[in-house]
């Protein structure tokens, strides 16, 4: 059902072809918002996902691809989406690059990979999108982590970069106020890594008895707050909300 807040509101969100980042494209589509599908690899899952929505709603999206660690393509990313309806409400910053690591194997080309992807896109896209959100007294979505704060081990690089998207969003909070509100979603499980090498079905019992509400979440649960912040939270900025059924409360 299309929300009268949220109808021709245009929203950019950085790996939307699948996973969570679908999720959040989905539900911000039934709200009435018109849709930037941005993909690296996933260009099938992208195109369907589009299809889909126009097919429900003639222009109300588009798919864009673009590699999130070279520069230019960013720039190229925001004037896509401007070009195309004149101007971006929402920038939705969930693109991610997660993969174990040992410390002692991280190499310069892996440190530049992770954070290329989990820090410095979402920070030149947020300087890029500024002026237009600035304009629409929009607003900046950063998909952080539960382990920003709480490390895992293999994952070093991976925490660290989240832990710098944490500090992004309260920066930019002050930065970019009082026009734009830039908050941050910090998941606990919601979808299992595709790679179970890692998280077998031992561990993800662990994970889950440890976990307040003996559960995993889904991409629903961050898409709600997502549309929350976009929609409802006219009154927040600087903050990270934290959807992880109670995990992080330390059981």
């Amino acid at each position: 059902m299309p929300n009268s807040k949220a109808e021709k509101k245009v929203v950019l969100i950085t790996g939307a072809a699948k996973r969570v980042g679908a999720a959040i494209a989905q539900l911000c589509h039934q709200q009435g918002m018109r849709l930037a599908i941005h993909y690296r690899e996933s260009a099938q899952q992208a195109s369907t996902l589009c299809a889909h929505f126009n097919q429900q709603r003639p222009d109300s999206a588009i798919a864009l691809p673009a590699d999130l660690r070279d520069n230019d393509k960013l720039e190229h990313l925001i004037s896509e989406v401007v070009n195309k309806w004149g101007q971006l409400d929402v920038l939705i910053n969930n693109a991610s690059c997660f993969s174990p690591m040992p410390f002692a194997k991280v190499t310069t080309k892996v440190w530049e990979e992770v954070i290329a992807s989990n820090l410095k896109a979402p920070f030149f896209l947020a300087q890029l999108a500024a002026p237009y959100l600035k304009k629409q007294q929009g607003c900046i979505i950063n998909l952080v982590d539960i382990q920003a704060q709480r490390p895992l081990k293999n994952y070093s690089v991976y925490c660290i970069a989240k832990a710098g998207l944490v500090m992004l969003t309260k920066s930019l909070a002050k930065e970019l106020a009082p026009e734009v509100r830039i908050n941050a979603i910090a998941p606990g499980i919601v979808l299992w890594p595709d790679d179970e090498t890692e998280f077998n079905e031992t561990l993800r019992e662990k994970i889950i008895a440890r976990t307040a509400l003996k559960r995993a979440g889904t991409p629903q649960d961050i898409a709600n707050t997502a549309v929350f912040l976009i929609n409802q939270a006219n009154f927040i900025t600087g903050q990270v909300i934290t959807v992880d059924g109670g995990r992080s409360l330390g059981y």
